[in-house]
């Protein structure tokens, strides 16, 4: 009798243990069941901030991303030891089963964005830019930008972060912070400038004129980032600023001018002769020298002209109105490249713009 009990324990038991194997067996197998048969769908899913396990796995099944989110559940918290799914966006393509979903979210393989920020922006600008890209808030962008604290080290009398934002592509996830983003930019220009600015600027030989610091170095950067987009004349820029902070000449330039009608909010695209009076420390045609801060985000390319201008005695450059420039060493020569360049350039053009206007305008011959 004992030993019949016994052996109807040891055949259930077995059973039990063939059974347990079996689920446990089924139970792999359809946790790495792909969930997609076709490459081609594509399924976005946002996790917020804040959701629990729990509903994340219910709207992984729901999308139809994991098979089973019960057996998720059980291999996250045994097999896993319930690691932290990550918010954010993600994308899934092609087929996954569920370990590698889940793989996905503990890595934090989100999904990003693009945003580029075009040289020249202004700090206003560029919060802009990014607002409107859907990044977050202009108001918030705003207050972190007019936060200076980021670049106290290298600029302590900036009063905000204009010049130090550097104009670059980024690749941001959607819900990252306004203070991140922000981060970024700042962290990307101290990163280019220690690398290939700052060397050069701390070996620079007592003799060279003018001696500008880091902020100086900066603001001239910006007045050269406005006046020119080729390359090969950002050197010849420079050399015209530098040659006239060296013999104390005024600036003259018009970027700056333009940089103080932004700030007072009365710029509408137009540039007149009445604004060159204007009082403001940005004016260069009143003050002299250098304005008082960067007026926009300079490129590396800028910045490395404005450390090492080309070797001119130019003065003057006046635009050719195809985006280069004409320069010149003397007040006379210049006067004669305005005259060329400028009112006889627009003197014809306008004229030709007439006769087109008078001859659209002309009934045709009967």
């Amino acid at each position: 009798m004992i030993k019949r009990l016994l052996l109807i324990t040891f055949v259930l038991g077995l059973l039990a243990a063939v059974g347990a194997a079996g689920a446990a067996y089924w139970a792999w197998n359809h946790l790495h069941e792909p969930f997609r048969a076709d490459p081609q769908d594509e399924t976005v899913l946002v996790i917020k901030p804040g959701t629990s396990a729990g509903r994340i796995l219910a709207d992984l099944e729901d999308k139809g991303l994991i098979v089973d989110q019960r057996l998720a559940r059980l291999f996250l918290i045994h097999r896993l030891k319930d690691p932290a799914l990550l918010a954010g966006e993600y994308r899934f393509s092609g087929p996954h089963n569920t370990p590698q979903v889940l793989d996905k979210l503990i890595r934090g393989d989100i999904v990003t964005h693009p945003v580029t920020l075009i040289e020249g922006l202004t700090f206003d600008e560029s919060a802009d830019a990014l607002a409107r890209a859907g990044f977050g808030e202009l108001d918030v962008f705003r207050q972190e930008m007019l936060d200076p604290s980021r670049i106290a080290d290298l600029d302590p009398e900036a009063t905000n972060l204009e010049g130090y934002l550097y104009p670059d592509t980024y690749h941001f996830a959607r819900g990252t912070p306004e203070a991140e983003i922000v981060d970024t930019l700042v962290r990307t220009f101290r990163k280019r400038f220690a690398a290939e600015v700052e060397p050069l600027f701390t070996a620079r030989p007592a003799s060279v004129k003018p001696q500008l610091n880091l902020r100086q170095l900066v603001t001239l950067a910006s007045i050269v980032e406005k006046e020119t987009q080729l390359d090969e004349e950002r050197q010849l820029v420079a050399s015209v600023y530098s040659n006239r902070l060296r013999i104390g000449m005024g600036l003259y330039a018009d970027p700056t001018i333009i940089y103080a009608k932004k700030l007072d909010g009365t710029w509408d695209g137009n540039l007149r002769r009445p604004d060159l009076r204007m009082e403001s420390p940005y004016n260069t045609y009143r003050v002299p020298g250098l304005p008082p801060s960067p007026i926009c985000s300079p490129t590396l390319k800028s910045l490395l002209a404005s450390l090492d201008p080309a070797d001119t005695q130019y003065l003057y450059f006046v635009s050719r109105n195809d985006g280069s420039h004409v320069f010149a060493t003397s007040k006379a020569e210049h006067d004669r490249n305005v005259y060329k360049w400028q009112k006889l350039y627009w003197r014809k053009k306008w004229a030709e713009e007439r006769r087109q206007r008078e001859t659209q305008a002309s009934p045709p011959a009967s």
